[in-house]
């Protein structure tokens, strides 16, 4: 067992006391924090120490990939921890944004290395993500029946959404979301901040009424106040509001067009970097590769977490991928063996203190605090937990004795 020395991601629409907070340091801290990368990316690999030699999770799994992630996990995945958790603190919205399934991302890798390595794809694998409300989450998820997007425009009354509308109108099924969302985001540059202010406008009267979807009008009024001329702010009313509740987990697969708007959240993911931005964001944008990797009949659906035995209750949230599982334990004093029992894995403290120790004695006991997070090598397969509190566990999802069906699934269909 490893603790491991996160990495904190300075993005600006990060919060300045979530993590802090989380992590029992002083708020306000001195710039955004936006996430917390417990991982092995190369993009922000966490640290630890072994044998009194500090070195990074990227560098521990490369030295010895069948110790760290047991033979299984290491052959499917070419040597990588295949998953990667944050803790993710959204003070102002995320950019509209969609992530690439496998072969889009292999493919697309390869001709950017192909031609100079610049690009907007910072590795070869896909990035499906697992996402589980901390606080309140407001998040945009997938798009809105397309009925019910033409009639979210034509509330607002604007003359240059007409042709957009008309598009819903006229198509059929989920294309027509594409042809609309197409329509938006290649408006010619001067009549984009014309068009965004007066959606804003209109916006802003709707949220203050009795309509149905006046939140989904308050979200673009809010997002305004950081990206006032983004035309991302009327794409936004082409997808699906919703505020998740404390515990409420949502599953993104590749491919899903979202946007993170505001609350702390775990997030659980392949282990991957790749987004493809089109609007609310000052970073890199890609309109046409967005546009291509975007599936429009993606849909968003919330992870009912079924309950498995452990050292307390203890839900198991299933994912259909192969990359990652994610587990749930609420300890009340109670101890026992740690679930999942084998495997490589990340455990978090959220709340409360938790002890973990192995039966053998080989790694040293490590007490877990709220925000703390330690790496547990495969080879590690006798963990005894216990404390007070919730402690997630993020897993690889194919090992046959602890996840569903759906995660056999998808470890065959990789052989």
């Amino acid at each position: 067992m490893d603790l491991l020395q996160p990495i904190i991601k300075p993005y600006a629409w990060g919060s300045r006391d979530a993590l802090a907070r989380l992590q029992g340091r002083d708020t306000p801290s001195a710039g955004p924090e936006a996430e917390l990368w417990m991982g092995a990316h190369p993009s922000g690999p966490a640290g630890l120490t072994r044998d009194g030699r500090a070195t990074t999770l990227l560098d521990a799994v490369a030295g010895d990939p069948d110790g760290e992630l047991g033979g299984a996990c290491a052959r499917t995945f070419g040597g990588r921890l295949p998953f990667l958790l944050k803790v993710l603190a959204a003070e102002q919205p995320l950019s509209i944004q969609v992530h690439p399934g496998r072969d889009q991302a292999r493919s697309a890798f390869a001709a950017q290395q192909a031609h100079g390595g610049h690009g907007p794809y910072a590795d070869d694998w896909p990035k499906p993500e697992l996402l589980y409300a901390l606080s309140r989450f407001e998040v945009l998820a997938g798009f809105r029946d397309r009925e019910e997007a033409a009639h979210l425009l034509e509330n607002l009354g604007v003359d240059g959404l007409r042709p957009v509308i008309g598009l819903l109108r006229a198509g059929t099924g989920e294309q027509a979301l594409s042809e609309a969302l197409r329509a938006l985001l290649e408006r010619a540059p001067d009549d984009r901040a014309p068009l965004a202010s007066a959606v804003v406008a209109s916006s802003r009267r709707l949220a203050r009424s009795a309509h149905p979807h006046a939140a989904a009008y308050a979200a673009v009024e809010r997002m305004s106040g950081h990206h006032p001329e983004d035309l991302g702010l009327v794409a936004s009313l082409l997808l699906d509001h919703r505020v998740l509740e404390p515990g409420t987990a949502l599953f993104m697969p590749a491919g899903g067009l979202h946007a993170y708007v505001h609350g702390v959240g775990l997030e659980l993911l392949a282990n991957s970097d790749n987004v493809l931005r089109a609007g609310l964001t000052t970073k890199e944008v890609n309109v046409p590769e967005l546009l291509r990797i975007t599936d429009p009949t993606v849909r968003v659906p919330v992870v009912v977490p079924r309950s498995v035995p452990g050292p307390g209750p203890t839900w198991l949230y299933d994912c259909p991928v192969a990359e990652f599982a994610l587990y749930r334990t609420e300890l009340d004093g109670s101890s026992g063996p740690l679930v999942p029992a084998s495997g490589p894995r990340i455990a978090f403290c959220a709340d409360g203190s938790t002890r973990l120790s192995t039966r053998t004695g080989y790694s040293e006991p490590l007490r877990l605090g709220p925000g703390a997070s330690c790496f547990l090598p495969a080879s590690d397969e006798e963990v005894l937990v216990e404390g007070e509190g919730t402690l997630f566990v993020a897993t690889v999802g194919l090992l046959p004795d602890e996840h569903s069906a759906i995660a056999q699934n998808s470890f065959a269909s990789l052989q």
